[in-house]
């Protein structure tokens, strides 16, 4: 205790040192979480899982997947065939369909914040397939059961992200609020557009906070009242399926469903193919492996090595102003690892105290300020900050502090009583 009293009086007598130093940290520590606060979602949404596998049916050959809707129901069971003992179904709670409906609430100027992108889905599955939202607790979960129900009832109406409302505000020059109704022109499905009303807002804090959901029966009955009119089928009639998600509770029951749906006969005109979640997600991403390979490799080691000068720096500066004193402790009976010891635990303390400070700062300021890391990053438009990321982020201020402090405490225990003395003198 004697010791740590020693140490932190040190601290204190020159706090613009201590702080300045402590600053260093806090940027380090700020930027090394923000790194990894988007690496731990990419990563875990990459890596495969043992239980709960979620699947992708998609076209095989054509980016992006347009297949026929006729393959919706047969998808979703998961092509099981009555003929074979070992056949496995899919049930209905562990699938969903999705059709990309996008366009503008301002066909004129057609600017970012006019547009609105869909997922057409039934709308039982939110809750139940889509990831982040299935996990929601408490009254979040029944805010979002409530506006499904009501989805459900009204097939015009829609739920939308927070996020994305601020954007359609911004257009429309007003608050919009549940009950409205807007009209979007479509951009992908030309000659339907759409009068939708909001019948909720998803739960802020998701990685669909820009997003909105439509009832795929609302976009089918479009279609068909398009072919009533124009006497023909839209162009997108027999390409509108885009995905299909399938769980499995375990890999054997995947590669089961995965051997169904790719020797179905059915499905061979477009051919399919069936993968992981993960790998479909790290396929989706693959345009981003240099950004991320930079940040993990690049940017974070940069940023840990100009922390552990700055902190070399001030250490060094503070032992050759303190060499009198260490000559002074070692006639007194202090030992050199106890100087040794002394420099490593007040660089140490600084970079603890300010790297949690920046942590906890990081985690406050995004999950709650802000509401997530706004780096738009293929479908994740948000990151928020995880536990590991922030432990990631304390443990490099701490190291960085231990590193930037080593060279300087081994030469303050190298001091030589003798030769301070004689200059001294």
């Amino acid at each position: 205790m004697r010791f740590f009293l020693i140490v932190l009086k040190n601290i204190a007598r020159n706090p613009l040192r201590t702080v300045l130093t402590g600053l260093g940290t806090m940027v380090l520590v700020l930027v090394v979480t923000g790194i990894w606060t988007v690496l731990t979602v990419l990563d875990n949404a990459m890596a495969d899982k043992g239980a709960n596998i979620k699947g992708i049916v998609t076209e095989r050959w054509q980016i992006p997947s347009q297949m026929p809707y006729s393959y919706a129901e047969g998808l979703s069971r998961g092509a099981p065939d009555k003929t074979k003992p070992d056949s496995v179904e899919v049930k209905p709670d562990d699938s969903m369909t999705w059709q990309f409906y996008g366009g503008t609430i301002d066909p004129k100027s057609r600017t970012r914040d006019a547009i609105i992108f869909f997922f057409a889905m039934d709308p039982k599955k939110i809750n139940k397939m889509m990831d982040e939202l299935d996990e929601l607790k408490g009254e979040r979960m029944k805010d979002l059961e409530a506006s499904i129900q009501k989805m459900c009832e009204k097939r015009t109406g829609i739920i939308i992200g927070p996020d994305r409302l601020k954007s359609l505000q911004n257009v429309v020059g007003k608050q919009l609020r549940v009950g409205d109704t807007l009209t979007v022109t479509s951009m992908n499905y030309k000659g339907i557009d759409l009068e939708v009303q909001i019948v909720g807002i998803l739960p802020a804090g998701t990685r669909h906070d820009s997003a909105a959901f439509l009832n795929r029966d609302y976009l089918t009955a479009a279609m068909d009242q398009y072919e009533g009119i124009n006497g023909k089928k839209h162009p997108m009639a027999n390409k509108s399926l885009n995905l299909v998600w399938l769980r499995a509770q375990n890999k054997e029951e995947f590669a089961t469903v995965a051997q169904q749906i790719l020797t179905a006969p059915e499905f061979s005109s477009p051919s399919v193919k069936f993968e992981t979640a993960s790998s479909g997600i790290s396929t989706f991403l693959e345009s981003y492996q240099n950004l991320i390979w930079g940040m993990r490799w690049i940017l974070t080691p940069a940023a840990m090595f100009t922390l552990t000068l700055v902190v070399a720096n001030a250490i060094s500066i503070s032992v050759r102003e303190r060499r009198l004193e260490f000559a002074v402790l070692k006639v007194l009976g202090f030992q050199p690892n106890h100087v040794l010891l002394m420099i490593l635990g007040e660089a140490l303390l600084v970079g603890t105290l300010f790297a949690v400070l920046s942590a906890g700062g990081t985690w406050y300021l995004i999950n709650k300020v802000v509401g997530g890391l706004a780096i738009p990053i293929g479908f994740f438009p948000k990151f928020m900050v995880s536990p590991f990321a922030m432990t990631v982020g304390i443990a490099t201020g701490i190291f960085a502090a231990f590193l930037g402090a080593i060279f300087p405490a081994w030469s303050a225990r190298s001091t030589r009583v003798a030769e301070v003395f004689s200059r001294v003198a």
